[in-house]
């Protein structure tokens, strides 16, 4: 019997040292930061509890609107929405291109901005292929409106629910005018990149995937129409989506459709749990100080300059380190202002462009790219990265322009 080599042994040895440097998952370091830091008295326990009553529904809401967008993929929703976009654009490609913005600004309103950039991509990437259209203009196109059309509804955005609360009058009665101005906005810009791109005829090369069911998927159609509704009329959001988990999964149950993915993938607990962690440490250094040190930098006041200087911080934070956490760490510097809130929003919103980790759903834009673009290979960073820099500015600065003269 012969001893190993010595290129077998630094091998061995190799593989060892990689194991013990293998990086511990992100959601386990939020999970140990979401038990260490209240345990620990680092955030005091009346912060703890008042922090569970004001993410709870949110963290729910996120579990559930994510099942509910992966049972109307499977479904065949986008498929087949995709599909009637490319007949009715009848082989002109800039008629397509606004079918395309269509269909990711209602994903975007009604089922969040991580729905689109998870759902509506790959599907979008699918429809370059089928009409023989650069994908990435397209692909370009649903980034940006995954961000900057999210302001709208509560729903459409993470932090528009934790700061939904604070709107006395009704979110939606103070966001429509700013969400408004960010959209035509956005579509106005995307057109002047991307115009020469979408511009021309296209012939159709193969026919679309078929929907598993007709009777389902007229179901899920009804079903995002009604959460539409109730979203739209600030019903609890999190009991609603639960509503449509139950509904869609029992209509796929019985109509015998086979999920697209395990049930234990369709819910995403590892981005709940890293959500959670966000927030708790956030909360913890806010009760040491935080506050103080970013009411100096944002400031305090209520007239345009002030409000531009808020939304340049937020827009900064948010591409610096991310929108979430971005939002969390200024809203108390907001106070119970809605011109503030509203300015933070915008800005945290439709500004997180530039940066890959800017927002989760940018994060996710790049991986489905990766994941479906086969042929075309990554996303070129400078094409993404100029669009953010050319688009934040001009969205946000519309948006903080509709508060102020509201």
């Amino acid at each position: 019997m012969t001893s190993p080599g010595p290129d077998a042994a630094g091998r061995d040895v190799a593989a060892a040292g990689s194991r013990r440097r293998r990086r511990l998952p992100l959601w386990a370091v939020a999970a140990g930061l979401v038990v260490a830091l209240p345990a620990t008295g680092l955030l005091p326990a009346d912060d703890a509890r008042d922090l569970v009553v004001r993410t709870g529904p949110v963290l729910v809401f996120l579990l559930a609107i994510t099942v509910v967008a992966e049972l109307c993929a499977g479904a065949g929703l986008f498929d087949a929405v995709a599909g009637r976009a490319a007949r009715a654009a009848r082989g002109r490609r800039l008629v397509l291109w606004a079918l395309v913005v269509l269909l990711a600004t209602v994903s975007t309103v009604v089922l969040s901005l991580d729905t689109t950039a998870v759902l509506v991509t790959p599907v979008v990437l699918a429809l370059a292929r089928r009409t023989g259209t650069r994908p990435l203009p397209l692909a370009l196109t649903v980034l940006a409106l995954a961000n900057t059309a999210s302001l709208l509804l509560p729903v459409s955005n993470l932090t528009n629910l934790l700061a939904a609360h604070r709107f006395g009058a009704g979110y939606v009665g103070v966001m429509w005018r700013p969400a408004l101005a960010v959209l035509v906005v956005t579509v106005v810009v995307l057109l002047c990149l991307h115009g020469r791109s979408v511009s021309g005829r296209f012939v159709l090369t193969a026919a679309g995937p078929t929907p598993p069911d007709r009777v389902l998927l007229v179901v899920t159609g009804v079903v995002v129409a009604l959460l539409a509704v109730a979203f739209a009329a600030e019903l609890p959001v999190a009991l609603a989506a639960l509503a449509g988990v139950a509904v869609l999964g029992l209509a796929t149950w019985w109509r015998r459709v086979p999920l697209l993915v395990p049930v234990r993938e369709m819910v995403p607990w590892r981005s709940a749990v890293v959500v959670a962690g966000l927030f708790v440490a956030v909360e913890t250094w806010h009760a040491h100080g935080l506050g103080d040190l970013l009411a100096a930098v944002a400031g305090d006041g209520t007239d345009g300059g002030d409000l531009a200087r808020l939304a340049a911080t937020g827009v900064l934070a948010a591409n610096a380190v991310n929108n979430l956490p971005a939002f969390l760490a200024l809203a108390p510097t907001a106070g119970e202002d809605v011109d503030r809130l509203a300015t933070l929003l915008v800005a945290v919103d439709a500004g997180p462009l530039v940066t890959p980790w800017a927002s989760l759903a940018t994060v996710l834009w790049w991986q489905q790219y990766r994941r479906h673009a086969f042929e075309h290979g990554p996303p070129p960073t400078w094409q993404v990265v100029r669009q953010g820099l050319v688009l934040a500015p001009l969205a946000v600065a519309a948006g903080v322009a509709a508060v102020a003269l509201a």
